[in-house]
């Protein structure tokens, strides 16, 4: 018997995942790894963080209800129907806790988020992956996976990092094919940026189906990644589980009271798709002009493929833009060799990129 403790099993098969330390490094750093939104913070979210550092000595509102209220005002839904998340990655482990054990399955697609397959894991289950359809969840490929085990199936949509997405009827095929003891859980962290007809966050089908959980955040758009703060709206049944386990303080008053205000600042929301909107197409452009490959997507971010003939490797653009400053994302760990990721950064940080890139290229 060993001297140490021995954790539950699958724990030691995991990787630890790889998170973003602060660049040790002197002068200006532009940040683009991490897919966080390019124009910051709202001014009024911002003034509602420093409000709360008044109260920091009393623990936050249980359950997050005026968050929950705002939330419910802004989109339109049932307050009934929402859970509060320290970031949307608790949520994906309390559920993956919640409703997969030893001897069970989860599903997650081949580019999909690397927490799905680690939370699967974590909670004793055997993540199964599907095959994508090149870089595009394919719902063929889910179904094909689907066993007596099987007891969530997560699919981000948009998809990070490869910026793609299903449409609204392909969504639905996968929902109505599964058993109504499998949680569907639809990972809309890129929603607000999608401007596609053909688009839905999931937020109709987990209003009204048994088995279905929309995952939203606000680290993105609304640019409070720092704070961690996420929510999820889903079936009654799900939510009332999540709403069971989570910890009972498990989002900080300042995160609230930012959400909040976050929510309220629709200018702000609207220049910051506006800006997506406008930047996405001319970094595509820019990159194809330097021989790079820059792949479709609906987010704020880009994943680029680097062709042979232009004589570098992904490793050698994203250290030659380290030493300067720039930091970009590996895509390695998800199997794709010849890429990188990039998020959309502001028209300074973007024009910088461009230039850097081309430098890089030309040596």
């Amino acid at each position: 018997m060993s001297d140490a403790p021995v954790p539950q099993p699958g724990i030691m098969e995991l990787t630890p995942y790889k998170a973003f330390a602060k660049p040790k490094r002197p002068g200006r750093l532009i940040r683009l790894m991490a897919n966080e939104g390019a124009l910051g913070a709202s001014p009024k979210a911002i003034e509602a963080y420093k409000a709360a550092a008044g109260e920091i000595n009393r623990y936050p509102e249980s359950g997050s209800s005026t968050l929950t209220a705002a939330l419910a005002k802004h989109h339109g839904l049932k307050p009934e129907q929402l859970v509060i998340g320290n970031g949307s990655d608790e949520l994906i482990e309390l559920l993956c806790h919640c409703f997969a054990g030893p001897g069970d399955e989860v599903i997650y697609t081949q580019y999909g988020f690397v927490m799905y397959p680690t939370c699967a894991h974590a909670s004793g289950a055997t993540p199964v992956k599907a095959q994508d359809d090149g870089f595009t969840a394919s719902v063929d490929a889910i179904l094909a996976k689907l066993s007596a085990k099987t007891k969530i199936v997560f699919l981000a949509n948009p998809n990070n990092p490869t910026g793609t997405y299903l449409a609204r009827s392909e969504v639905e095929r996968l929902w109505k094919a599964l058993p109504k003891h499998v949680v569907l859980v639809l990972d809309a962290a890129y929603a607000e940026y999608v401007e596609r007809n053909d688009y839905s966050s999931g937020v109709e089908l987990a209003e009204t189906a048994p088995n279905v959980i929309m995952l939203r955040t606000f680290s993105k758009l609304y640019g409070l990644a720092g704070l961690r703060l996420g929510w999820g709206y889903g079936a009654p049944a799900v939510v009332d589980v999540l709403n069971r386990v989570h910890g009972v303080f498990n989002v900080n008053a300042a995160a609230q009271a930012a959400g909040v205000a976050a929510l309220e600042d629709v200018p702000f929301q609207d220049r910051s798709k506006t800006h997506n909107r406008i930047w996405v197409p001319r970094i595509q452009e820019m990159l194809k002009t330097l021989g790079l490959e820059p792949q479709p997507t609906v987010a704020n971010f880009m994943l680029v493929k680097v062709p042979e003939k232009l004589g570098k490797t992904p490793d050698q653009i994203l250290a030659f833009c380290a030493e300067r400053g720039i930091f970009l994302r590996e895509m390695k760990t998800y199997g794709m060799v010849g890429y990188f990721r990039f998020s959309i950064g502001t028209e300074e940080e973007n024009r910088i990129l461009i230039d850097t890139l081309a430098e890089c290229l030309r040596g």
